[in-house]
């Protein structure tokens, strides 16, 4: 395979306006020593000669086979990094050759699920090791899927005449999960369950069966009719009967990803981060949840008491987009088939009125138990004269669910879930 040496006829390689400056003055200094002699005209060529091969052994220098290894730290005491964070890093380098390098700019890619790239730029003073380290911050971060890109390093002589460049591949991906807040208790959901002749929703406080689920360890005050002689027998040590226990009423979160509900992107960000708070909840409760979101594509997670389950559907939240253009209505009756009888269905949305109103009537026939978190995000623009207009408005639609029978949340703040299933006056 042959390489063309010039793309067209005639055309010659560009040389940079710099290297022409330093041959230029390197000929005429060569002419003046030659025409001139003398001791001015040599030694004024030793200087242009000494200066010219500082210049062009910069080419030498060693920063395009520079080495680097990327260090992440979260800023706070958790592991998992979440929506509003800021990420710590720290960029090492190490820097092969002998060329003095006076300084180094390291510029850094970070580039967003949604192809937004925002570049960090640093510099550093290498040690006499030709060793050195960048740290810098990233600002809060949003909810998503990070990748850094290239990272490119770059260097000039003492003059400034040419600079010299390399690059760094360090893949590394970022997952920043959606801000969830701790909610300590549901008090309506607990009253709902025992209703339901349910008495705890934790596991350990399950009603157990007469069906043998298999063999555990013994537990210090278990009584002598759950010990299991034979396998105590066999294997030398204390062991006890696992019983089966009874099941939850399964839970159902349906996340509204209709693009024409939302008024803003904080408003989705908020309603994500509510249903991300609930599956908290559940998963430190051992409660059976399932997701239902429907976007461009349609996902279904199965009610399931898993750590592993929830694990997913986080996964799932962290990329998910107000990019759906069906009804609701639409959802249910497609995935009425996939959706147990019985049980606790958790709606959040902003929409409310008739529409919504409808919703809830359609899970009610549908032998569910609805409840609508209604997602309504205060502007921080609002006046003053139009917050008792809005006030009533938020009172009136929460009214309107309860005196139908339904649950209802108004929730404008993530800090607000909590006290708003929990109860303010327990909590205060």
């Amino acid at each position: 395979m042959t390489r063309p040496v010039f793309k067209r006829f005639g055309e010659r390689p560009r040389f940079p306006a710099p290297l022409w400056l330093l041959i230029s003055c390197f000929t005429a200094s060569l002419f003046f020593m030659l025409f001139q002699g003398g001791k001015l005209a040599s030694m004024l060529f030793i200087i242009i000669t000494l200066l010219a091969i500082y210049l062009l052994a910069g080419n030498w220098s060693g920063i395009r086979r520079t080495q680097g290894t990327r260090k992440l730290s979260i800023q706070g005491q958790d592991a998992q990094l979440e929506a509003g964070q800021s990420l710590q890093i720290g960029i090492g380098v190490q820097i092969p050759g002998f060329w003095p390098i006076p300084y180094m700019i390291i510029k850094d890619q970070f580039i967003r699920q949604s192809g937004e790239e925002t570049i960090f730029e640093g510099s550093l003073i290498p040690d006499w090791k030709r060793r050195g380290e960048l740290l810098y911050s990233t600002p809060p971060l949003r909810r998503g899927y990070y990748r850094f890109g290239d990272t490119e390093c770059l260097t000039e002589d003492i003059f400034g005449f040419f600079q010299h460049k390399g690059r760094l591949e360090l893949q590394q991906s970022v997952t920043v999960y959606p801000q969830t807040v701790a909610i300590r208790e549901w008090a309506q959901f607990h009253q709902m369950l025992k209703g339901m002749q349910h008495h705890s929703t934790t596991t350990r406080a399950h009603r157990e069966t007469t069906q043998i689920n298999g063999v555990r360890e013994y537990i210090y005050g278990d009584r002598l009719s759950r010990i299991h002689w034979n396998a105590t027998a066999k294997t030398g040590t204390w062991k006890s009967k696992e019983f089966e226990r009874e099941s939850l009423p399964k839970t159902i979160i349906l996340l509204d990803r209709s693009a024409r509900a939302y008024g803003d992107a904080a408003e989705f960000e908020l309603a994500v981060s509510v249903a991300a708070s609930l599956f908290r909840y559940g998963s430190g409760r051992d409660l059976a949840l399932g997701l239902l979101s429907i976007g461009k594509e349609a996902t279904y997670f199965e009610p399931k008491q898993s750590q592993n389950h929830h694990k997913h559907i986080l996964k799932h939240l962290v990329g998910v987009e107000a990019d759906g253009f069906r009804s609701l209505q639409q959802i249910l009756k497609e995935h009425s088939r996939e959706l147990p009888a019985g049980c606790f269905f958790v709606l959040i949305s902003p929409q409310k009125g008739s529409v919504m109103m409808q919703v809830l009537t359609q899970l009610e026939h549908l032998q569910m138990n609805p409840c609508h978190m209604w997602i309504h995000a205060e502007p921080s623009h609002a006046f003053k004269l139009q917050g008792a207009v809005q006030e009533n408005a938020k009172d009136d639609w929460i009214k309107a669910i309860r005196s139908q029978g339904y649950m209802g949340y108004e929730v404008s703040q993530l800090t607000d879930l909590p006290n708003l299933l929990g109860g303010a006056k327990r909590y205060a």
